[in-house]
This record gives structure tokens, C-alpha cells and sequence, in this order.
């Protein structure tokens, strides 16, 4: 008897078809669950969206909750040529008169001219100190007082290393704490040497120990060396280190730098050029409205991002009989209308201003909040009443808070760990997990019924093949008696 390799071979039925539709029944249930679970998944990224965007919104609520938004101040200078200031949230609300009688300066030393900027100086060594210069005023003496916590750095200059340029880059590697330059003009070149750090403390000498053995004449090394404390002054002082001084409402400033960062709390003024008294520069300080404006602009957009979304997500179009992801959904129903009765309340934190509508912010029809407005611009006049307005709390009853303290408790009770939102979130996540093992629990099951429903079709093929046989040869016999 012949072996049958497919099914139907040896019956003539079309077993594969009859197997194939069988198992499509056994199938149904769990493309159901698939289906219901690309639903779930389609809900549980909308989710993501909304937790996203309200994030978003408690960031902007929050920034009209802090009192450093509305401590914000903003300065101008009444000569920016002259001095220019940056106000930081410290700032008091005022205006400073400064006057400047000397700049702050790095120390600057110049060599005297040589033939060209390879020119061969001599070997030895360099050493560089940080300090600060005095001259006795009854003697004339002049004495360098080491600045504290530093060392004096010491530069060799071997043979084949003395060139002006090539004492230059050996200066600049050093870190002694000034910078080398070689400037060439008409009449040759020379070296100067500048302090990285302006201020009377960071000045410098430059003692020489000359392979000539004279460390403090006119020729070799020694012609880089300045020490006035020993008389030697083979360099010359082109601009001598300086504090910047000047008058602050009456009160004389010293510092080492043009910006003065404590001299006023919450200032930071940078002194450009000197002012003399009688032309003093007046630094107006007002709170900064237009950070607040912008803060209360940006709230808006961010209020409104969550509405436009949690409408979109919730709505059911009638024209093309289509739900949203979310239509129906709780959750985002609910988050929605408290969003909106906020919005839509009052609060009498505020003297003057009670709902959004006294600002030109008042919900429209789409639930939407204009984002500028001539009452806004008004209300920015009066920012101890638009503070309250937005950030004050009432400890008894949260309803009557400001509006962004509202809102952002709102978003953070949805946001939490067991907040509404994030509750939400598990419970799909967790349907979906379930259904996984649902349809891995039912493959499984179609699997042992596809295997169990061949193996009986392979056994009824093989009687049925076996009748076949038996059919043929009884029919031969009888067909062989008639004869």
C-alpha cells in the first residue's frame, strides 16, 4: 500500500481546507483580544500624551507659585556707555547713584625693542611672583609684598630656547599667572607681559637669574627682569595693577574687577569707564512685569494645550459616527471638567481681582484662555494684587486659592503615585498584561487542537485509504466472476 505524505492524498477529501476553517473558529477569540488590546494600548498612549502636556501645565503653575517670579526685578542704567547692571530676584526695588574714579587694570609690562621677534635674548631663568606694590609716601621706597597661598614660578631658558617668541610660549605654558605677547611694529619687537587677573593684589615682579651673571643690567636675559623693591627696571610699567573705586549712593567701593557682583544684594554692575561725580549714572530698579507677563502667557498656553487635548481625546464625532480613544473614558472626563470648573470659579485672595475674567483671561466656549489682553496688561500695574490672584493659598479652603496654586495641586494629585492619571495608566497597563496571557494561554490551546484535529484526520485518511483499496479490489474480483 502506498505511504500518504499529505493529507486528503489518500481519502480524497480536502482535509487542509476542512483543518484551516476549523482552526479559524478556534482563532476568533483571540484576534478578539487582540483587537481589544491594540485598543488598550491605543488608550494607554493617548495617556502618555496627557501626562506629558499636565506635567507641562505644573511646570508653568508652578512658576506663578514661586515668590522668586515675583520678586523678579528688572534694571536700567541711565548711561549704558558707562555702566550697564544685571538685577537678579534679590534686588531691591530702588535706584543707586554710582559714580567711577578709576577703572580696574591688570599690571602691564613692555621689554624694550629688539630687531625682530626671533631675536636671541639670552639663557638663565625667569622667575614670576603675584603680590602687590606700595611706595612709602615720606620715602620713596617702593616694596612687593607676596600674594598669600601663591608660588613663584620659575621658567628656564636653555640654549636654542632664548628666542623672544620662544621665551613667549615658555612664559604662556608656565601658569605663572600672567600672558606673554610679542608685538612688532616700525621699530621692532618687543615682549610684553600682562596679569590674567586685574586688581592692585595681582600684580607682579620678575627677578632674573642670568647666565650672564648679572641678573639686573641691559644686556641677556636680565632684560626681561622688573623688581623696582631692588631698583631693577629693565622692563618698562605700561599700565600699573589697579582697583576699580567708586561712589555708591555716598559710599566709596574698592574692587579688584569693573564688576562689582556684591557690592549691592541682588546686583551685578559692570563699570565700563570712569564717571565723575557731577555726571553720576543713576541704576533704576523695578520689578520685572514682562517676566511676569510672560510667566502668566505661558501658563495660558500650557492650560490650553491640556484642554485642546483631553477635548480632542474625549469627543465623539457624529458626522462620521467615530469615538475618540478616551470617549467615555472617566478619568480624562472627570480631569477635564475640574480643569474647567478651576477656570471657570472665583477667588478672593486678591482686593481687587476675582476671576479670570478681571484679567481678560476668561475661558472661551472651546474652554481655551486667551493668552494677552489689555486687562492682563492693566492687571500687571497692580502686581501685589496679581499675586494673589494666581499664588496665594487658603488653608482652609483650597477652592478659594490662587489659580495656579490650584491647578497645580490639581495636576499633582493626577500625577501622583496613586493619583487619577497614573492609577489609570497601571490599570490599562495591566489589562493589557492580561490579555497577553490570554492569548498565549489560547495559541497554546489552538496549537494542541490543531495537533490533536490532524491527528485524527491523518487516521481517518488512512481507513478511509484503506476502504479505497478494499473498494477496488473487490470491485476487480467481481468484475473478473462476471467474466
Amino acid at each position: 500500500m502506498a505511504t500518504i505524505s499529505s493529507l486528503g492524498i489518500g481519502s480524497g477529501l480536502d482535509v487542509e481546507s476542512v483543518i484551516t476553517k476549523l482552526m479559524s473558529v478556534e482563532q476568533q477569540p483571540i484576534n478578539d483580544i487582540a483587537q481589544k488590546t491594540d485598543g488598550l494600548k491605543t488608550k494607554l498612549s493617548t495617556y502618555g500624551q496627557i501626562q506629558s502636556s499636565l506635567s507641562a501645565l505644573r511646570d508653568a503653575a508652578s512658576k506663578l507659585t514661586s515668590p522668586d517670579t515675583w520678586a523678579g526685578a528688572k534694571v536700567s542704567s541711565s548711561d549704558a556707555t558707562a555702566l550697564t547692571a544685571v538685577a537678579s530676584s534679590g534686588a531691591a526695588i530702588g535706584s543707586v547713584s554710582i559714580s567711577v574714579s578709576q577703572l580696574a587694570a591688570a599690571q602691564t609690562l613692555a621689554s624694550s625693542t629688539f630687531s625682530s621677534p626671533t631675536a636671541s635674548i639670552g639663557q638663565g631663568s625667569l622667575t614670576i611672583e603675584l603680590g602687590s606694590w606700595s611706595t612709602d609716601a615720606n620715602s620713596g621706597t617702593t616694596s612687593f609684598t607676596s600674594k598669600p597661598s601663591t608660588t613663584p614660578v620659575t621658567i628656564a631658558i636653555a640654549p636654542g630656547q632664548d628666542q623672544l617668541t620662544q621665551i613667549r610660549d615658555k612664559i604662556n605654558a608656565a601658569g605663572a599667572g600672567v600672558t606673554a605677547a610679542v608685538v612688532t611694529d616700525a621699530t621692532g619687537s618687543r615682549l610684553t607681559l600682562t596679569s590674567r587677573t586685574s586688581g592692585e593684589s595681582n600684580a607682579f615682579r620678575v627677578t632674573v637669574n642670568d647666565a650672564d651673571g648679572n641678573g639686573g643690567d641691559a644686556s641677556g636675559l636680565s632684560q626681561l627682569a622688573y623688581d623696582p623693591s631692588t631698583s631693577v627696571s629693565q622692563m618698562s610699567l605700561s599700565l600699573p595693577a589697579a582697583n576699580a573705586r567708586a561712589i555708591l549712593n555716598g559710599l566709596p567701593i574698592s574692587s579688584e574687577t569693573n564688576s562689582l557682583t556684591s557690592a549691592i544684594d541682588g546686583l551685578n554692575i559692570t563699570l565700563l569707564r570712569t564717571i565723575p561725580p557731577s555726571q553720576a549714572v543713576m541704576l533704576s530698579v523695578t520689578q520685572d512685569a514682562d517676566a511676569i507677563k510672560k510667566a502668566v502667557t505661558d501658563f495660558t498656553t500650557a492650560y490650553n494645550a491640556v484642554n485642546q487635548l483631553l477635548r480632542a481625546q474625549t469627543k465623539y464625532d457624529s458626522s462620521s459616527k467615530t469615538a475618540a480613544p478616551l470617549q467615555g473614558d472617566s478619568t480624562a472626563v472627570g480631569l477635564n471638567n475640574r480643569l474647567r470648573g478651576i477656570v471657570g470659579g472665583s477667588t478672593s485672595m486678591s482686593t481687587t481681582l476675582h476671576r479670570l475674567a478681571d484679567i481678560g483671561l476668561a475661558p472661551g466656549s472651546d474652554g481655551n484662555l486667551p493668552t494677552t489682553g489689555a486687562k492682563l496688561d492693566g492687571a500687571l500695574t497692580n502686581l501685589t494684587d496679581l499675586k494673589a490672584f494666581f499664588m496665594g493659598v487658603d488653608s482652609n479652603d483650597g477652592s478659594n486659592s490662587g489659580f495656579a496654586t490650584q491647578i497645580r495641586s490639581l495636576v499633582d494629585q493626577a500625577l501622583s503615585v496613586d493619583g487619577s492619571v497614573s492609577s489609570r495608566q497601571k490599570g490599562l497597563q495591566a489589562e493589557i498584561d492580561s490579555n497577553n496571557k490570554r492569548v498565549d494561554s489560547l495559541n497554546d490551546r489552538a496549537a494542541s487542537t490543531e495537533k490533536r484535529l490532524r491527528a485524527q484526520y491523518s487516521a481517518l485518511d488512512t481507513k478511509m485509504s484503506q476502504y479505497s483499496s478494499l473498494s477496488n479490489y473487490l470491485t476487480q474480483q467481481l468484475a473478473a466472476l462476471n467474466k
